[in-house]
């Protein structure tokens, strides 16, 4: 009985949600007078660095916009790629003890940069010309002092399908983001680094990333910090203005996902009461095919309507939910042992 009410309200959340979500659409774009700076750090990104900053040169409708682009120690082509286009390129320095790789990226650009506006970017988004300009209208429309437009997730491996529209997902069924609004808490903030958008005032007066210098989940952690500092913020539906491929192979997935998963529910009592929710949720229903099993299909159908991802994997949910908690228990075993690591970095 219990699944019974549980995956109602997460069918009932997930309405709401795709109903109220703000979204990020293209007819909104208009004129952006304040300075902007779009602040990318790049770490072994050989791969993505032409498609991404032609992209983000073209943007439209930014009438004083600065595009800074941060080569971390790259091993590979990147530095080279990054001096081909007319950017601000920064030369990252030693990593200081304490820090993870990309909040000290994203600390130096913001930094070495002066605008209005910080557009943290990952090199693997892909900007529509009138992504931020449209971004920034609503942010202001909303009179917000943060907005993460959510991009559209892309999957080409059989995993990354299975996966990826998980992300969405796991929010839009479990937090009801206009109570979120009105009501803003730790426990209800949506973020996501991949396309984040930032006042500077606000940003320096939560300290920026220097607060949060060995956070795993940056975006979400500097999310928090706003809130709790009384700024104004949440994510957007963004999927028709960017879009987002995080991985490429099954092996980029799994350490992505488990470099992370072992801090995404606060600790070890969260991690075991998350892993319970979910064999509650996406897997018990399933056995017997019953209300509670279609209450998340249709969830998943709908989520995955609304951002613009291919609802047909609804029908694979419980699969995708093993291999989730396949990679959770994973994150936690690999942070025991002290063997987590991300683009050649060690994550203590």
């Amino acid at each position: 009985m219990l699944e019974f009410w549980i995956c109602a309200l997460a069918l009932i959340i997930t309405v709401a949600n795709v109903i109220n979500m703000r979204v990020v659409r293209l007819n909104g774009a208009a004129s952006v007078f304040e300075s902007v700076d779009i602040l990318i750090p790049m770490r072994n990104e050989e791969a993505n660095v032409e498609a991404c900053l032609k992209a983000v040169l073209n943007s439209e409708l930014l009438e004083s916009s600065k595009v800074y682009v941060l080569d971390d120690a790259s091993e590979d082509q990147t530095s080279d790629l990054i001096s081909s286009f007319k950017v601000h390129k920064l030369q990252g320095s030693a990593l200081p003890a304490g820090w993870l790789g990309k909040n000290w990226a994203c600390y130096n650009l913001a930094k070495s940069s002066n605008g209005d506006f910080l557009v943290f970017l990952d090199a693997d988004v892909r900007l529509h010309p009138y992504a931020i300009s449209s971004a920034l209208t609503k942010m202001n429309a909303l009179n917000w002092d943060y907005i993460s437009p959510y991009p559209k997730q892309l999957a080409g491996t059989f995993i990354e399908k299975l996966i990826q529209p998980l992300l969405q997902w796991s929010w839009l069924a479990s937090v009801p983001l206009r109570i979120a609004e009105k009501y803003p808490n730790r426990s209800m903030t949506i973020a996501n680094g991949q396309f984040l958008i930032i006042k500077r005032s606000a940003y320096e007066q939560i300290g920026g990333h220097s607060a949060i210098a060995n956070e795993v989940l940056d975006d979400l952690e500097i999310a928090r910090l706003l809130i709790a500092s009384g700024f104004k913020g949440g994510v957007a539906d963004g999927s028709s203005v960017a879009s987002c491929r995080m991985y490429k192979t099954s092996e980029e997935l799994i350490n992505g996902y488990t470099k992370s998963l072992w801090k995404a529910f606060g600790g070890t009592t969260g991690t075991i009461a998350a892993l319970i929710l979910l064999v509650m949720t996406g897997v018990i229903p399933y056995l017997g095919f019953g209300a509670p099993a279609l209450f998340i299909f249709l969830s998943r159908v709908l989520a995955a309507i609304k951002t613009k991802s291919n609802p047909g994997y609804a029908l694979l949910h419980p699969i995708a939910i093993l291999v989730l908690l396949y990679l959770i228990v994973l994150s936690s075993v690999r942070k025991s042992r002290g063997t987590l690591q991300w683009r050649g970095r060690v994550i203590s």
